[in-house]
Order: C-alpha cells, then structure tokens, then sequence
C-alpha cells in the first residue's frame, strides 16, 4: 500500500481540510514569548548565553534577569519549551522569586536601574540605583572645617605635578582606594584622609566609609564603592600616582609603571684649565630617555659635553616621570653653582654649556634622595656650604 496522506486523500475525495485553528494565547504569554525570542537573538548573535554582571551591556543584563525568572516558573517552561532549540531553558535554574511581574520596567527595577526614557528599546542613558547614590553622595558636601591641615598637602601635591614628582593616570578598575590617595574628581583634588572599617553589602562587594577632602575647602563622608562608580563614570577623571609608590627609583618595576629614562652624572676629561682644576667637583647632571653610553658616545664633538671625553660617574633609572621637568628642576636647584665657561665649538663659535655644576657627588645623592621623597621643589644648592638648603 502507497504511503499516502491524509491530506492526499482528502483532496481525491473532493474534501477541502479544515485548517487547524491557531492556538490562542493570551497577552502575558505573547510578551513571555516576545521576550523569550529577544534571548535567543542574543544567543545568535553573541553565541554565549547571557550572563550577569554590573560590566555588562544593560540589555545582556536583563535578558539574563529574564532568563532566570522563566527558567523558575512551571507555566513559562511549559509555553516555551517547544521554541526552545538552544536548551536555555534546561540548565540548573536559578534561585528566583515564585511570582513575578514579567514587565521590562519590572526586570529593570529588579536590576536596580531606573530608564530615562519611555521606549525601552531605546535605553540611551540609564542610571542604576548605586551610580544614583555615588552622585548624590559626592553632591552632598559640607565645608572641611580642619581644611588649614589639609590646604599644604594639596599645594605639595600640585608642586609635584608640576615638576613631575608625581603624575596622574586615568582610573582603572584595579585601581585601589586607600588613604592618603590622590584623585581627580570633577576637576578638584581630592584627598582620601580616612577610611573606616571594611563590611560587605549585601550583594556581597566590601566597601568602606571614606572621608575624602576636596581641594575647594569641602568634604563629603561616602562609601568606597560610590567615589569608585564617581571616578569610573567621570571620563576626565584621574589618579595621582604616589612619588614613592610610582615609583621614580624602583628597582622592580610593577605593573603599569612605564620607564621613562635615567639621570646621569658625568665627570669631563677635558684638559681646559678650569675644569682640570675643578674636575673632581665638576659634574653634569641631564636626563635621557635612551642609552647613556650612546648619549655620550661622541661627546669629544659635541659643546655641551665640553668637546671632550667624558666619564660617567653615576646613573639613576627613572619610572613614571616628566624628564623635561625634572631636568629642569634638578638645573634649578644647583644654578647657584653652575658653571660659568665659554668654550669654542667645532665650527669656532663661541658657546656656553649650561648643565654642568660645581657639586659634589654626595650633594647630587642627597638630590636624588630628595627626589625620592617628593621634597626637592624645596630646596636649593648653597655653594658656601657645600649642601642643599630649604628655599627662603
């Protein structure tokens, strides 16, 4: 017997088949399917499932949300199992609520974010319950009282940008809030002064209550996690990095540190008479960014290095710093004692080299160690006394 079907039969017979009626479904289970179909798009497209995580796009954030709620409900498994072709719906479910309100307004206040604006598949801006709470605790600031104790650090710290002692980097995520950290927040300086005791939330982060000091003579006592969300948030915001912590002179460079070149100390061994008598406390003192031997490789040509030979005494490698404005301070600071020579060039010109001193080494050491700590902007040479003094 052929294999014919009903349909065939039917037909031969001169019977039209009544077409099956579409099942009818109900508003809620259309938007549960509407919302299912919305997953598996995403699934599609981004061949993973969607996963949850305060990183992720808001959209991956609420079809994960939603993933979860139909996977717990009976009747959403039961309506969407046979549209089911990627097994979403067949994982270990999560531990949800056992009723819910399937609307997009509800999964987005589950997530914690209020939309701004009434078309949810247009969310353009939206801000989340924490980031609403961040801004609202570094609006509300109230005037330092104690900011006289505080007003000299931050000048300090200015100074050191300046001569860059210190730098400033953008906010990273692995960046750590501690006290005695430098930021820059809504273009002011602010000074983490104390941090409380570490708890956790109750989704699980730690955090603490900071007091943080804003350069404008205000403070705002907030948690760790809104300063994190502010500066996050906040695209021109910055760190300060710390002149001991950066560090200038490491000797193990850690993550994210950039070498930036090497101090040099150099002694001439030119035979000009006012060197030759001065030789064991005449020294150059520059910056480069490159090799120190090849820097100096044809010194015995070149003016600056005395059209002679030169030795190098001495090297200081450099992390995360401003070479130029650190030559330039290191030259101010021993100007006083700053060779006055006029010399011919190769070409018989007359020049003047301006970077060599009549310091001592152990003057450009205690230079270094004041580098070190952030202090040198401080002080400068007294040739009588043969040391670094503070600046009147």
């Amino acid at each position: 017997m052929s294999d014919i079907s009903d349909e065939d039969l039917l037909a031969a017979l001169g019977v039209e088949a009544a077409p099956a009626k579409p099942v009818a479904r109900s508003a809620r289970d259309e938007r549960i399917i509407a919302g299912f179909e919305d997953i598996q798009k995403f699934v599609d497209e981004h061949r993973r499932w969607p996963t949850h995580g305060d990183e992720k796009d808001i959209f991956e954030r609420l079809y994960a949300v939603r993933l979860d709620r139909l996977r717990s409900q009976d009747d959403c498994r039961t309506l969407l199992l046979p549209l089911d072709r990627q097994g979403l719906l067949t994982s270990d479910q999560s531990t949800v609520p056992t009723t819910w309100d399937d609307s997009d307004e509800a999964l987005l206040d589950a997530l914690g974010i209020e939309p701004e604006t009434d078309d949810l598949t247009e969310l353009k801006h939206v801000r989340s319950s924490t980031e609403k709470q961040a801004a609202e605790e570094i609006a509300k600031r109230e005037k330092c009282v104690d900011f006289a104790k505080f007003k000299d650090l931050f000048e300090q710290v200015q100074r050191e940008i300046d001569t860059g002692l210190r730098v400033t980097r953008p906010f990273g995520i692995k960046a750590e809030i501690q006290p005695g950290r430098f930021f820059i927040l809504g273009g002011q300086k602010a000074y983490v002064a104390e941090m409380g005791e570490m708890f956790k939330q109750d989704y699980g982060d730690t955090d603490a209550r900071l007091r943080l000091i804003f350069d404008n003579g205000t403070e705002s006592n907030l948690l760790m996690r809104s300063l994190q969300r502010a500066l996050t948030k906040d695209e021109a915001s910055r760190r300060i990095t710390d002149p001991t912590a950066g560090p200038l002179f490491a000797n193990n460079a850690e993550e994210g540190d950039e070498e930036s070149g090497t101090i040099y100390v150099l002694r001439s061994l030119s035979d000009h008479p006012k060197v030759a008598e001065n030789r064991d406390i005449l020294h150059k003192v520059g910056v480069t960014g490159g090799s120190v031997e090849k820097r100096v490789a044809n010194a015995k040509v070149e003016a600056t290095f005395l059209l002679a030979d030169v030795e190098i005494v001495t090297t200081y490698k450099l992390m995360n710093i401003n070479r130029t404005k650190l030559e330039n301070l290191i030259h101010r600071v021993f100007d006083p004692a700053r060779l006055d020579i006029e010399i011919m060039d190769r070409f018989g010109n007359p020049v003047t080299p301006r970077e060599w001193f009549l310091v001592p080494i152990f003057v450009i050491d205690d230079a270094v160690e004041k580098i070190k700590d952030g202090t040198i902007a401080k002080f400068t040479y007294d040739p009588k006394q043969a040391k670094l003094v503070l600046r009147a």
